[in-house]
Order: structure tokens, then C-alpha cells, then sequence
């Protein structure tokens, strides 16, 4: 089984990343080095911010609005079907017509 890592964004809206991997726990790396990624790019931020905004107040609101806006995204490892796999459940078919209601289209 192969297996996709899909980011949450906000930890709601899944968004496909096209990153298939044979192993779940290749998968599980990739997700921890995004968090990882996400994490060192929010404490870059917080360094600049700290240096640049003068206000205690004015930085604490912009601090607590990056961190959920990098923060709150995760990934997850979903398993990935890929194109050689049949679907779990087969196309409904419609039902053969019974003779009555055959009968019942033919009279005008």
C-alpha cells in the first residue's frame, strides 16, 4: 500500500500535497519535517517581529496571529489507492426493468 501526505490547513481544509511513499513511516518523516519546517519558519518570524515591533502589545497580537496562521497547519498520511487499484465499491448499476413496467411504457 502506498500512502499520500495531505496537509490541514488551519487543522481543517485538506490540501493534496502529491507526495506518495511506499512506507508509512517515510510518510510520518515527511510530515515531521514539514512541521519542522513550519516551526523553524514561525521562530525566523518571531525573531524579525521582536527586533521590529516596538510595542509589547502590538507584537503579542502579531505573534499569536502567525502562529496560528503557520502553526495550525499539519500533515497527515492518508493511504493512496494510486491508478492500479480497483475501487473499494463498484458503479450502481440500474436494475433490469420488471414486465410490468415494461408494460406500463407501452400503453399511450
Amino acid at each position: 500500500m502506498k500512502w499520500m501526505l495531505v496537509v490541514l490547513v488551519g487543522g481543517v481544509s485538506p490540501v493534496n500535497t502529491d507526495l506518495v511513499f511506499d512506507k508509512f513511516t517515510d510518510c510520518l518523516a515527511a510530515e515531521e519535517q514539514m512541521r519542522q519546517h513550519y516551526a523553524d519558519a514561525f521562530e525566523a518570524w518571531d525573531r524579525m517581529a521582536a527586533a521590529r515591533i516596538d510595542r509589547r502589545r502590538d507584537y503579542k497580537k502579531a505573534r499569536d496571529v502567525e502562529a496560528k496562521r503557520l502553526l495550525n497547519n499539519v500533515g497527515t498520511c492518508v493511504p493512496h489507492g494510486g491508478g492500479d487499484q480497483q475501487p473499494v465499491t463498484a458503479p450502481r448499476q440500474q436494475p433490469p426493468a420488471t414486465s410490468s413496467q415494461q408494460s406500463d411504457k407501452a400503453q399511450p
